[in-house]
């Protein structure tokens, strides 16, 4: 039987079926053979992991087919439209999908500027965090916002997976409640918290807290009085601020002038927008 290779990262991307599902997949291929064949890069298994996990138990040949990415984002991307295009996908799920797309896109675009002189580059990754959001979300019919949230849940998930992956399965599977918006809020959260939570969810003792709210927000957007018009732009806001710090931190200060420059035309540009308010 062919060697095939299990990858982590793109295994947890593969749902393992529920008990009755498998079983009539198992039966299946008992009685008919393994009609489908494994979808394979590099000799990493990409897509049929239930298929070979049943062929492999009861010694069932199989065959395989090959496909070329330039980039495991590329087969990440690749795999999570699979996945969305032929699984009934629970809210969670399908906004994890989302969010791990957004982040695979945008690796792709900063691996394509690699060579671009880093004033340029800074500000070409400020022009696709807006560019990036917008076409996937004319993609998925969803709204840009959605998008940035979703990017953060799936931030938050990674972190959890990192300390606890049986507390991410329990997130994705439904077994446990903890809403969108505190996983969202999680993406900027302590390790210290993240570790908590995670350990909660793994135990069974997580009741589900809010985590902390970060000292830079100054606006309570959770108040009823709030304009919905206005909870957007503190969205739009808080989510460039977390893009501009993360490119800071990639720049490693090697660059502080022209990062200063950017960030300053954009205050410039906000001063104004304020001025303009009757």
């Amino acid at each position: 039987m062919q060697d095939i290779i299990i990858d982590e990262e793109f295994r947890v991307l593969l749902p393992v079926l529920d008990e009755e599902t498998f079983a009539t997949l198992e039966e299946s291929i008992l009685q008919h053979g393994c009609r489908d064949p494994l979808v394979l890069w590099e000799g990493i298994l990409i897509d049929g992991y239930n298929r070979y996990k049943i062929c492999s138990h009861h010694n069932i040949p199989f065959n395989t087919v090959d496909m070329e990415f330039d980039s495991r984002e590329e087969v990440l991307i690749w795999i999570i439209s699979n996945q969305i295009s032929r699984r009934n996908l629970t809210p969670i799920q399908l906004s994890h999908y989302r969010g791990l797309h957004y982040k695979a896109d945008k690796k792709i675009q900063g691996t394509n500027n690699q060579f671009t002189p880093q004033s340029e580059k800074v500000q070409n990754e400020l022009f696709h965090f807006a560019t990036t959001a917008d076409r996937l979300a004319k993609h998925y019919n969803v709204s840009y916002s959605t998008i940035k949230r979703n990017a953060n849940l799936a931030e938050a998930l990674t972190s959890i997976g990192e300390v606890s992956p049986e507390a991410k399965r329990k997130i994705l599977a439904g077994e446990v409640q903890i809403g969108r918006n505190r996983l969202e809020a999680l993406s900027s959260a302590s390790k210290e918290e993240i570790a908590a939570v995670a350990a909660g969810i793994e135990e069974g003792t997580y009741e589900g807290k809010a985590p902390r709210a970060s000292a830079s927000a100054k606006i309570d957007i959770a108040s009823d009085s709030i304009l919905p018009e206005i909870r957007q732009l503190n969205t739009i806001i808080s989510d460039f601020a977390n893009s501009f710090n993360t490119l800071a931190r990639q720049a490693n200060n090697t660059a502080p002038a022209e990062l200063k420059s950017v960030l300053r035309s954009y205050i410039d540009q906000l001063e104004d927008l304020y001025k303009n308010i009757g």
